[in-house]
């Protein structure tokens, strides 16, 4: 059955459209609009986040709180630590890649000299094996180290295909960086954040070209430019299809 179609006239210029192409229209634009703002919004805080990292690297280290009340506050800024690697609660982060090879991210707790916390230290990247089950070997140093990194903290949206049961149990190579839920697997007082190893840290790190934001802010909004695009020609096409000039 079509659709009837509602009809203006002024002069020798008709429009005329069908209800059909007006609530495509209705349901596209604002979906396209959406998507658009979504993308933007992630550009936006991703430059933030760089803005904040470049600040941070024109400031000297800081040190690390007694307390984190709002562990937010602290995201990005670079910070400095003394203290000891322990191995017992290390574990390797899977699916990390560098130069298209497939490897782990190694985070080793870090008993904070003076304190009787610990604190999360992402070491940097490191090479699987030739197997995916066979763990690479982890040198650690013995003696205290000074850690100087930046704070991050794990984003808690984790989409995993684990069970209640493999959560619970204990194991060394993780799909996600959880981090309330090492919290609660280890027996140690873990801060609520993780410190990502600087490049330039002689503290026991590996590979440790950390991807910054800027790297797609750019990507971001040309995905953003391109669904406003959408919108645009979508409503363009529409009302170059509805005006017609009468000939008669």
């Amino acid at each position: 059955m079509r659709m009837p179609q509602k009809q203006f006239r002024c002069l020798n210029i008709t429009f005329s459209y069908s209800w059909t192409g007006l609530l495509i229209l209705m349901i596209c634009v604002p979906i396209f609009i959406k998507l658009g703002l979504w993308q933007y919004n992630k550009a936006q805080l991703k430059q933030e986040i760089q803005s904040s990292y470049d600040a941070s690297l024109d400031h000297e280290a800081l040190s690390l709180p007694t307390h984190f009340d709002n562990p937010d506050v602290w995201k990005h800024k670079k910070v400095k630590i003394k203290g000891y690697y322990d191995t017992r609660y290390q574990i390797f982060l899977d699916n990390q890649v560098e130069a298209s090879r497939a490897g782990f991210y190694v985070l080793t707790p870090l008993k904070i000299e003076g304190r009787p916390e610990y604190v999360l230290i992402n070491r940097g990247w490191v090479a699987g094996g030739d197997t995916h089950d066979e763990l690479p070997a982890i040198d650690t140093p013995h003696h205290s180290v000074e850690v100087v990194g930046l704070v991050w903290i794990p984003s808690k949206k984790i989409f995993t295909l684990e069970s209640e049961a493999q959560k619970n149990q204990w194991n060394v190579v993780w799909q996600h960086m959880d981090l309330p839920r090492y919290q609660v697997s280890v027996p140690i007082d873990v801060l609520p954040i993780v410190i990502k190893l600087d490049s330039k840290s002689d503290a026991g790190g590996f590979v440790r070209n950390w991807q910054l934001p800027a790297n797609k802010i750019a990507t971001n909004m040309g995905y953003a430019y391109q669904w406003f695009g959408f919108a645009i020609a979508s409503i363009l096409i529409f009302l170059y299809t509805s005006f017609r000039k009468i000939t008669d």
